[in-house]
């Protein structure tokens, strides 16, 4: 039976190949909505305001039910949870490509979010126990770069699937490979929780509500999250309303807009993530600290560009300060994804990635377009002026991780004691 756990068990950069290729799909089967969303307005006789309905059904089956898969995450097996989590989101795809009114699609994009929030609060925790604190900065880095790749990749496959085939087969053929690779994983060993560190034993405790409702009195991880919290507020009113602004403020065609925004995001979220990760890696093994520097110092160095792309009268000149906004936003994707993992306990990193995933949805980017919006109206449908607020949201985040770099002190940092 050893023997052949042993034989089965997968080495660290065969699962850090699989989960990051997952991902990439996850965020493929996500973003083809955005790309099919006219030809399915017009065949379920949808408005705007229904279509961002079913973003909204999307959240709903996302955050509200990670905290409960971060739960399961710390008790049961991984491996299956993962599976499940790829089947439900398959399906999910799959349906809303047969979808005939819009409260089945509704009922769709709910069980897409429910399927991804499987995946998205306990694959972390695998890449953590497959690879030492050492590497595993690097290695987070890597999954989350599928976040830009998968997103592009689903806009485009969507758009020309769409055209050729119409928009129900591109939700059909994006969903249908998740039926299979939902069994990737399972003829393998599963990973000891803790096993990077050698403290399979202490990650064998298994914590109680108590313990989790206790994440909030760490106070790394809390400083973790909020910023990670004013940063999506920023970030999701960002992309909602980045193009329109453009198209507002400056007179770029729609279709230009759009266009500049997605070579933007897969260009700078690839080679940003990527920097961002590595530089972090680096500057951590000098200083404890150099994750949450990492974190402070790119998003700093982000809100004058965010001010100046807002306020700049020149088309040119905007749109250059929004790519380099873009880049230094996406610098600090691994290491707040690492910080999250380390600042809690080694047996609740699942229910730490779920906590903050509810957490950066409901009070970041769920509201902030809405808010965006409401301020446009009450300036008079002056956009221009409504998003400075986000800027202004970016300086928080910084401020938060920036204080959390200042606080920590020689060694170890990120290692709380067990619940």
């Amino acid at each position: 039976m050893t023997n052949t756990a042993q034989r089965m068990r997968l080495p660290p950069a065969w699962v850090l190949c699989i989960l990051t290729g997952l991902n990439l799909f996850n965020y493929l089967d996500r973003f083809v909505l955005s790309a099919v969303l006219t030809p399915l307005q017009k065949d379920l006789a949808i408005n705007d305001e229904q279509a961002g309905r079913l973003v909204t059904a999307f959240m709903i089956g996302y955050f509200f039910t990670s905290p409960v898969f971060g739960w399961l995450g710390d008790r049961a097996s991984r491996k299956w949870l993962i599976a499940a989590g790829i089947l439900v989101w398959s399906v999910g795809t799959i349906l809303s490509g047969f979808a005939a009114t819009f409260a089945m699609m509704i009922a769709f994009r709910v069980l897409v979010g429910l399927g991804e929030a499987s995946y998205a609060t306990i694959s972390p925790s695998l890449i953590s126990d497959s690879y030492a604190p050492a590497k595993r900065n690097d290695a987070l880095t890597i999954f989350y770069v599928a976040i830009p790749v998968g997103a592009a990749f689903g806009t485009i496959i969507g758009g020309l699937v769409a055209a050729h085939w119409g928009w129900r087969r591109a939700f059909i053929w994006a969903g249908a490979p998740g039926l299979f690779l939902a069994l990737v994983l399972l003829p393998f060993a599963e990973l000891k929780r803790g096993q990077s560190e050698g403290k399979t034993s202490e990650a064998a405790k298994i914590p109680s509500i108590r313990d989790i409702i206790n994440l909030v009195r760490i106070p790394d991880y809390v400083l973790v999250v909020l910023g990670y919290t004013a940063y999506t507020f920023a970030l999701g009113a960002f992309g909602h309303w980045g193009p329109t602004f453009l198209h507002r403020a400056h007179g770029v065609a729609v279709d230009r807009a759009g266009e500049f925004f997605g070579i933007v995001l897969v260009v700078a979220g690839l080679v940003g993530t990527l920097i961002g990760g590595f530089a972090a890696t680096a500057w951590h093994k000098r200083n404890p600290a150099g994750y949450a520097w990492t974190l402070g110092l790119s998003v700093l160095v982000a809100v004058p560009l965010a001010f100046g792309a807002f306020l700049a009268n020149s088309t040119v000149w905007s749109m250059s300060f929004l790519a380099g906004a873009m880049f230094f936003l996406f610098l600090p994707t691994g290491p707040v994804n690492t910080l999250i993992l380390e600042t809690a306990p080694v047996n609740q990193r699942a229910s730490a990635m779920a906590v903050s995933i509810f957490t950066i949805h409901l009070f970041g980017d769920m509201w902030s377009p809405k808010i965006v919006g409401r301020l446009a109206d009450s300036f008079g449908g002056n956009l221009q002026k409504a998003v400075l607020i986000l800027p202004a949201a970016l300086l928080v985040a910084s401020a938060l991780w920036l204080v959390l770099a200042l606080k920590s002190k020689r060694g170890n940092a990120w290692q709380p004691k067990l619940a």
